[in-house]
Formats: C-alpha cells, sequence, structure tokens
C-alpha cells in the first residue's frame, strides 16, 4: 500500500496547540494509505486551515470512485496524528473546490475532523481539471475508464489535440490514443472495465472486432464467464474471422455451359460422377471410382472410346 507523506517541517500548517485536527509538532509526518506529495501541489500556495463544511469536491474529478476499505484506513490514520497533507483547493462563491485530495477530505469526514488544512491557489477550469487528472495519474489512483474519461474531457473543454494533451501530463500520444479507445467499447464493456471485472487486455480484444454486433457478442461472453485475456482474443479473432467471410462471401467462377454439359455427358457414358471445373485459373475433368476394378473398368472404356 502507498503511503502519504507530508510536506516540510517548515510547511507545517499553522494552528492553535489545542486544535486536534492537525499535527503541528515537526517530527517525521507519515500518513497511511496516501502517497508522495504529486507536481500539481509541489508549487508554493497560500496555506491555511478552513472549517471542513466549507470545502466541497470538484463536480470534474476525474476519479470517479474511492475505495471504501482505503478510506476507512485513513480515517483511522487520520483519528490518530491528523491530516498531514494539505488540500490542495481554489477560492469559490461556496467556499473552497477541492483540486486534489478528495480522498483525504473524505477521510477526514469519516475521522470527524472540524477543520482542514488546505493550500489556496488560482486556477480556472481548465487548470483546475489538469491538476486534478495529473495528481491521480501520478498516484495511479484512475482506473483505464476514468482516465480515458479525463483526456477526454481536456481535449473538450481545452480545445486540445492528442498531443497537447500528452504534453500536459507527460505523457506519450499513444499512451493517449489508446486510452481514448477505451470509449469506443460497448457500454457493459466499459462498466465492466470501470468496476474491474474484465482488465485492459480483455478491453482490447474486444475492440479487435470490427463490428459493434460482434463486440457485443464478446462482451456479453465475457459478462457470463471468467474468460483469460488470451481466451478471449482467441474468441475475438474467431468472430472478427466469422463477420469478414460473412462479409466477403468467396464467390465461385460461373461454369462454362458447355463444362456442365460435358460432365453429364461423361457421367453417363462411364457411369459415374464426373466433374469439369476450373480451377486456380487450371481446366479439370475429375472422374470418380470405387475401387481398382473400377478404375480398370474405366480404363478400358477410355481406351476403346480413344481406338
Amino acid at each position: 500500500m502507498q503511503r502519504e507523506v507530508a510536506p516540510a517541517p517548515q510547511a507545517t500548517v499553522p494552528a492553535p496547540q489545542a486544535t486536534a485536527s492537525v499535527a503541528t509538532q515537526a517530527q517525521p509526518q507519515v500518513e497511511t494509505a496516501g502517497a508522495p506529495e504529486s507536481s500539481a501541489e509541489a508549487a508554493p500556495h497560500h496555506l491555511d486551515e478552513v472549517p471542513i463544511e466549507l470545502v466541497h469536491p470538484n463536480p470534474n474529478q476525474p476519479r470517479m470512485h474511492f475505495n471504501k476499505e482505503e478510506l476507512d484506513e485513513l480515517a483511522l490514520s487520520i483519528e490518530k496524528d491528523g491530516l498531514l497533507q494539505p488540500i490542495l483547493v481554489r477560492e469559490d462563491a461556496e467556499g473552497y473546490e477541492i483540486i486534489a485530495g478528495e480522498r483525504r477530505w473524505q477521510a477526514s469526514q469519516l475521522a470527524g475532523l472540524k477543520k482542514v488544512p488546505v493550500r489556496i491557489k488560482e486556477a480556472d477550469d481548465m487548470k483546475v481539471l489538469e491538476l486534478a487528472l495529473i495528481e491521480n495519474l501520478q498516484r495511479s489512483d484512475l482506473n483505464p475508464i476514468e482516465e480515458a474519461y479525463g483526456y477526454k474531457r481536456m481535449m473538450e473543454r481545452g480545445n486540445r489535440t492528442q498531443s497537447e494533451v500528452a504534453s500536459a501530463v507527460s505523457k506519450g500520444r499513444s499512451t493517449i490514443a489508446n486510452a481514448l479507445r477505451l470509449l469506443d467499447l460497448p457500454e457493459d464493456a466499459q462498466q465492466m472495465l470501470y468496476e474491474e471485472k474484465i482488465t485492459a487486455g480483455h478491453a482490447r480484444a474486444i475492440l479487435a472486432i470490427p463490428s459493434d454486433e460482434g463486440r457485443a457478442k464478446l462482451t456479453e461472453k465475457l459478462a457470463k464467464e471468467k474468460l483469460s485475456v488470451r481466451e478471449a482474443e482467441s474468441l475475438a479473432r474467431l468472430i472478427a474471422g466469422r463477420e469478414k467471410q460473412k462479409n466477403n462471401p468467396v464467390k465461385k467462377p460461373p461454369k462454362p455451359r458447355f463444362f456442365r454439359r460435358a460432365a453429364k455427358d461423361l457421367s453417363e457414358s462411364f457411369d459415374t460422377k464426373v466433374q469439369v471445373r476450373s480451377v486456380n485459373g487450371k481446366n479439370k475433368i475429375e472422374i470418380e471410382f470405387k475401387d481398382e476394378e473400377d478404375l480398370h473398368r474405366l480404363y478400358d472404356l477410355m481406351k476403346h472410346s480413344a481406338e
């Protein structure tokens, strides 16, 4: 489990000695169930301590799910040692909107804190979205679907290209492109990936199928059966192959009229099945025989016919 490290002692939030919600002694400050402070919070900001009811979450927070067990663990740590890493916020009409640190805020509520330390930063909506996404990416807190929607919002609201988003979050453009592809999954598959019922490997197998119908079939199969990624990939190839064959059936070359007539006449003459056909540009006469005796019979017939 990752650990959440407080700022250096010199950045300790000033608070009255009687306040139990904040640790004020310059001692090693370690907060359970957290992570090292991200670069999204590294720049100097105004430090303060505010009533917890004035702090509210960012409606555009990329992270949509918070693990209850981890929240409970962090709440116990905060009850014992206080909240040692301030929450990054910006001021708004309702008080303070969280930029980074919603998990700490939720855990602080569970711990019963009346006030929380905050770092106040001036930031517009686009910057808030960017910082929130970067913080979650650095902490590896986002599942693939949350990450994909975070990139999509940055592109749509900031009118940015994939390359610009990649630069903003220090990722490769291909990483952004691959993440956004997950949004092409059927809704049921997206939900399964969000709930961690399937992995990103399963998702890529679904996306390997060209048609929506085929993707839905594999999604339904994954919902009913616990398949490995390799099994899902094999099934995806099978479904895609069948679709290709269905959409592009092998057309048999039309038989010349005389082929059919010749096959009929020869069949009657030899008293066996005869086929006259064209294979890979070559014309063939195929004569069936039952056994060696029948072969001798056919041989004699053809020999006498040639005399």
